[in-house]
């Protein structure tokens, strides 16, 4: 049975509370029962830490602001009226004036400051995380309209990684809300009729791995070529996972048939080496890519065993997302690698046309670190082998 959801009490460290719900919450204290507040991302995050983590499956830990918190920042700064002027009546096909308005808009928001409730409790939340140090974190949008069954707003927000110090998380946050104003965002919205100012968005702040010293992947537990839902795909690189998820990298490719890893055996049907000419790691600041030396291209990222425990997870996932509602997810790990202990970091439905029905696939995105291995599942719905997002 799943765990039953915590109550969300205001508490100091996650700020005051608007209609009941805190500004900040742990993600932990959510699930997908959360999502009109935290989004699918971040509700995600917290169904998978809430009711997986009894079942070994660990998640880098983080928290959300949640929608009543971009309603506040949008309050705040008078900014409703100002929008409803720029996008009302608005003509998405006319691609001049979507450019335009997205850029008037998105700039409304970059020059507006946060509440200074918000604020502190932002930065309580940060430091609570860190345990009073400037831990590195990934900040990542996660709209209230995001990862339903019948609509896809994956990639059309922003994520923002290596995020270190309270200046610098904060100016993430308002880039992040600035980022639901997308030009392509804007678009998808009006095609498929989802009101702008009905659409919120939650910032999810999460604890980084170092994927930058190790390598990272997308895993689908299911051939998303062909629909074949018996075997899980799983792609590894050198670096920070954008450099596969966004397809500028061609990475080493595992095949893994689901029915005897769930029996116990080791049933790879495939391995091809990919290139991995480059990685993406940590600089200062953000990230930047680098190339990756002749004798690690000729080496898989990971291990047979490390694919393996991966595919696992993956089933394990599959299974309790499946129960709950079809989906996606991604994984990181890092640390010596002498063991791997993966976890997870979000999940989405799979809108292809093979989920609709019987148990829908998913897909993951990881990250390995040459030591301790931490991996770190996110779902998502993917387009294709590298589309995943």
């Amino acid at each position: 049975m799943p765990a039953t959801p915590m109550p969300l009490q205001p508490a100091t460290a996650d700020g005051p509370a608007t209609n009941g719900f805190p500004l900040v919450v742990p993600f932990a204290q959510v699930g997908l029962e959360a999502i009109p507040q935290v989004g699918g991302k971040n509700a995600s995050l917290g169904e998978m830490i809430r009711e997986l983590g009894g079942q070994g499956v660990r998640v880098p830990d983080g928290f959300a602001t949640s929608a009543d918190a971009y309603r506040h920042f949008i309050a705040s700064n008078r900014l409703a009226e100002r929008l409803h002027d720029l996008l009302d009546g608005l003509d998405s096909h006319d691609i001049a004036a979507l450019q335009a308005a997205g850029a008037a808009a998105r700039s409304l928001l970059l020059h507006a400051p946060l509440p200074d409730d918000l604020q502190q409790a932002i930065t309580a939340a940060y430091r609570q995380l860190g345990g009073g140090r400037e831990l590195a974190v990934a900040v990542r949008s996660s709209a209230t309209a995001e990862d339903l069954p019948d609509a896809s707003f994956a990639g059309q927000q922003e994520t923002y990684l290596n995020v270190q110090g309270e200046a610098s998380l904060l100016a993430a946050c308002r880039r992040c809300f600035a980022s639901l104003f997308t030009d392509r965002a804007i678009s998808y919205r009006q095609i498929n009729g989802f009101d702008h100012f009905e659409v919120a968005l939650s910032i999810g702040v999460q604890r980084m791995v170092r994927a930058d010293l190790a390598t990272s992947g997308v895993m689908f537990s299911i051939d998303t070529e062909t629909g074949f839902r018996d075997a899980v795909l799983l792609t590894a690189a050198y670096g920070l996972g954008e450099t596969v998820v966004q397809g500028t990298v061609n990475p080493d490719e595992y095949f893994i048939f689901k029915p005897t890893l769930e029996q116990g055996f080791a049933p790879i049907l495939q391995r091809r080496l990919g290139s991995k000419a480059i990685r993406m790691i940590y600089a200062d600041p953000s990230t930047r890519t680098v190339p990756v030396p002749q004798d690690e291209q000729r080496r898989f990222a990971i291990s047979d065993a490390e694919a393996l425990q991966l595919a696992r997870w993956a089933c394990t996932i599959e299974r309790h997302y499946s129960a709950r509602r079809g989906c996606p997810h991604r994984w990181t790990s890092n640390g010596p690698r002498t063991a791997t202990a993966v976890s997870c970091s979000s999940s989405r439905p799979d809108r292809k046309p093979w989920s609709r029905g019987a148990r829908p696939p998913c897909c993951a995105v990881g990250i390995w670190r040459p030591g301790r291995a931490v991996a770190a599942l996110k779902c998502s719905a993917g387009a294709g082998r590298s589309g995943l997002r």
